[in-house]
């Protein structure tokens, strides 16, 4: 085996980090996972993810990992909500039966997390670990971190995310921005602080279209609410107009000023002292990038091929690198660490590029003008598939 007696770090612990060390530890190989969160404890901020079959399912499936999932995944969480701007329903699946059978089974970031971190080795991640930066030294690297712990590894995988720090020294290439911005918001305690929009929802999700333009949400198991709103515009248009998220003022005004035709019953959201909002451009990497191999470094999920979220491919493309790469570092399909890299990373270009085409098509039809009309044919033609 190519790795045998080999230390392998990842750097983040998120689903694709994760599920490599599971898929790599089921080989035994001596694997640590670096992670900046300060414990496992915090809080696991982002949507519920829809997990697919081929790519999600598979990975927690060669993990071994597939009947925990189905302990806590949340079948209600699938059930939608296609309204207008002004919440009207256009379609409701919520007398729709649904279970293990159905093709995207969802899931919380929260309890996904737990199920791959209880599958690792004790001291598997190493959390507080910010990666500041590494050095090459001798035929691997010494890694750097903020908390001025040093670490050596024979092989380096970056899974730290679509900002990802380590990148640069695998590719210059860089992200191109969608034409989309979307700002997303955070409301814990959710049936208390947005009780409307919380009951509306029936504990599952909402899409809403109008004027090119998109607000969708959905509950998730621990009370809180995720929701993102998204819109055509500039690169820099809110540091050029000067908009502050963090104040609420400023928030509901823009809102209100941005989305003028929608309902004022959206407001409970942005006119809520509750609500964290996070400013998020979406950009993606170039369809065509490719770069020459490394021998003792490589990179899975966003780092690689950061993409925006209107496929809900990124998790599921992300887990599947990490199946694939362990299956390249651990056959003796290769001679060498090299031509295993190279051949892990021309096929996981490929994937990327695929899904990050797909998600680009997504994000016109979903900011197109006639978006809730096309989401409608979508949905229900799936239906009835």
């Amino acid at each position: 085996m190519l790795v045998e007696n080999k230390k392998i770090a990842i750097v983040g612990g998120g689903v694709g980090g994760l599920t490599l060390a599971r898929l790599l530890q089921m080989q035994n190989v001596e694997v640590n996972v670096y992670e900046r969160d300060i414990n496992r404890e915090v809080r696991v901020q982002g949507s519920t993810l829809d997990l697919h079959e081929g790519t999600g399912l598979e990975a927690m499936k060669r993990a071994g990992l597939l009947q925990e999932f189905y302990k806590h995944h949340r079948p209600t969480a699938s059930k939608l909500l296609l309204v207008d701007q002004d919440l009207n329903i256009h379609m409701d699946d919520h007398d729709r039966e649904i279970g293990k059978g159905e093709d995207r089974p969802e899931i919380d970031r929260g309890p996904l997390r737990d199920i791959l971190l209880n599958s690792l080795k004790p001291d598997t991640v190493i959390w507080d670990s910010q990666f500041v930066s590494m050095e090459s030294h001798q035929d691997g690297w010494y890694l750097n971190f903020k908390n001025g712990t040093t670490a050596y590894a024979d092989l380096v995988i970056a899974a730290d995310g679509a900002n990802s720090k380590i990148r640069p020294l695998i590719s210059t290439i860089k992200p191109i921005y969608s034409g989309i911005t979307l700002i997303e918001g955070n409301i814990y305690d959710a049936a208390i602080h947005a009780p409307k929009l919380v009951e509306f929802a029936k504990d599952g999700k909402v899409m809403a279209f109008g004027q090119g333009q998109f607000v969708g949400y959905g509950s998730k198991s621990d009370g809180s609410i995720m929701f993102v709103a998204s819109f055509k515009c500039p690169e820099h248009w809110f540091k050029e107009n000067g908009i502050d998220l963090k104040d609420k003022q400023q928030a509901d005004q823009w809102f209100r000023q941005e989305f003028v035709e929608w309902s004022t019953a959206w407001s409970e959201f942005f006119r809520n002292e509750h609500v964290q909002l996070i400013l998020r451009p979406q950009y993606y990497f170039p369809l065509d990038q490719s770069w020459e191999a490394n021998h003792n470094l490589t990179m899975i999920g966003d780092a690689a091929h950061r993409m925006p979220p209107f496929a809900g491919e990124g998790a599921n493309v992300a887990m599947q690198d990490a199946f694939e790469l362990a299956s390249c570092l651990t056959r003796d399909k290769f001679t060498d660490l090299k031509s295993a890299i190279a051949f892990f990373e021309a096929d996981m270009i490929k994937r990327g590029a695929e899904a990050t085409a797909d998600t680009l098509k997504n994000s016109e039809i979903m900011h197109a003008n006639n978006a809730l009309e096309q989401m409608l044919t979508f949905f229900n033609l799936t239906h009835e598939d």
